[in-house]
């Protein structure tokens, strides 16, 4: 997925359709000149609808366009006849897509499963035709129902990647030579620090058809959730990963140090992060030999660790097998 392609963010302005209003028509033939009420009632207007795709990864598809409107709804007419109602306008989006009002923040939807149709802006009901008025002393209403106007504002729609494992740790970490490697996802790579710019997905292959979904977020830093580095513009998709795979290289300063970080930067943007599963991956393990792998043993975090080398392929079986039972007791 090409980074200019990557959007995840996008703020449009929704108007639903007003409604139709009801006829306050009367019966009128050759047979019958002075018949009672026969108005029909207004359709209803075209309301906005998110609607999930699994085909999309991006919200780019929305990003130039700023207003959607939907169409209003018809007026009743004689005999009955009710008003069409206006046409809906459905907004396909990426699963993991969430909505919120743009003034207020507030959440509002969001948008988890194929197929999955929810109402963003509802539309104006049409009126009522002045036949849904007359009583044995009112046999001749000449009044109907206007329709009611429909709703308008902006909104902000965000992507939140759903994946099952998510990767954290800081640039050049070796995130995306290990997605690369296990997975077929082609990250860009590099030796310097935010190759990364835009989350990347990959689907990890196990034996007997078993595989789960890997998202390489790009770097974090000290004093992300400040804003400093990539700040808190991929944070975000973190929130949606079953379990997070911290990945220090061997060669760091202070692995235990480095952990800390991370952790803090995740207590800052959400303390609820922090309830996630973890697994510690230490990158890079074929630069340091087994006396020194042992001695840092000692002082690792409190949570399960494996050593790997994505370029020597090493203790990569033992790290996707680790993935799958904790995503399995996570599930069960």
């Amino acid at each position: 997925m090409a980074e200019s392609n990557f959007v995840d963010y996008v703020k449009i302005f929704c108007s639903s359709g007003h409604g139709g209003a009801g006829s306050a028509h009367f019966l009128r033939t050759r047979g019958v000149p002075h018949g009672g009420p026969d108005g029909g009632d207004g359709g209803r207007g075209g309301h906005i609808i998110l609607q999930g795709n699994k085909q999309l990864w991006t919200l780019i598809h929305l990003k130039y366009t700023k207003h959607l409107r939907a169409e209003s709804g018809s007026d009743g007419a004689r005999q009955l006849r009710h008003g069409a109602n206006g046409k809906d306008v459905i907004i396909e989006v990426p699963l993991g897509t969430v909505a919120r009002d743009s003034e207020t923040g507030n959440f509002e939807c969001e948008i988890t499963e194929d197929g999955q149709s929810v109402i963003l802006v509802p539309a104006g009901r049409g009126g009522l035709g002045n036949d849904h008025f007359k009583t044995p002393t009112r046999q001749a209403p000449k009044f109907a129902q206007p329709g009611e106007d429909g709703q308008e504002g902006w909104k902000v729609l965000e992507l939140k990647l759903l994946a099952d494992v998510g990767l954290v740790g800081f640039p050049n970490a070796g995130k995306s030579t290990l997605l690369s490697v296990i997975s077929a996802a082609k990250p860009q790579i590099a030796d310097y620090p935010f190759t990364t710019l835009i989350p990347n997905l990959g689907i990890v292959p196990l034996h007997g058809k078993k595989s789960f979904v890997m998202a390489d977020i790009p770097g974090i830093i000290e004093g992300a959730h400040e804003g400093k580095g990539l700040g808190l513009r991929f944070l975000r998709h973190i929130e949606r990963n079953s379990l997070l795979l911290f990945i220090i290289p061997v060669d760091c300063n202070d692995i235990r140090k480095e952990y800390e970080i991370l952790l803090n930067e995740l207590r800052q943007y959400n303390p609820e992060l922090l309830d996630k599963c973890k697994i510690l991956g230490i990158s890079k393990s074929d630069l340091a030999d087994e006396e020194l792998i042992h001695e840092l043993k000692k002082d690792l975090p409190d949570l399960p660790t494996v050593f790997f080398s994505s370029h020597q392929n090493h203790g990569m079986e033992r790290l996707k097998n680790m993935l799958w039972e904790e995503l399995n007791r996570i599930n069960s």
